[in-house]
């Protein structure tokens, strides 16, 4: 299965905390599943650090890209294609950043790990 992490969930995965559900976990921990993190989260991550919502160990450009390799998760680009879909999908969701992602799952084929319930009003597969 291929897998887009929620923003949230990749942060709660690099820093083991309960809020991840047992589900969760044992969806990113299975070998054949293929984990992805967008760049749509790096981008979150990369603001709400900037802006002092989101204290990090180190600064986002060198945490990021070290927790994605230290788990195994692959970097997804958003393309043209993935942020034209956004004028098909409807607005029960107000969040960019979810929005963003929503539109890459549709787009890919992907099953979102999350545990927003907006999230799952779309549709998509998701997990938690």
């Amino acid at each position: 299965m291929k897998i887009l992490l929620d923003t949230c969930t990749f942060l709660w995965l690099t820093i083991g905390s309960d809020q991840l559900s047992p589900k969760a976990a044992d969806v990113f921990s299975r070998p054949e599943n293929e984990i992805y993190l967008s760049a749509v989260s790096a981008w979150e991550i990369g603001v709400k650090h900037g802006l002092g919502k989101l204290p990090l160990p180190i600064p986002p450009d060198i945490f990021i890209p070290k927790e994605r390799k230290r788990h195994f998760i692959v970097p997804l680009d958003l393309s043209e294609r993935d942020t034209l879909h956004l004028c098909k999908l409807p607005v029960p969701h107000n969040d960019p950043f979810d929005r963003m992602l929503i539109c890459q799952a549709i787009e890919h084929s992907l099953t979102i790990l999350t545990p927003d319930p907006l999230i799952t009003q779309y549709p998509i597969r998701s997990f938690w």
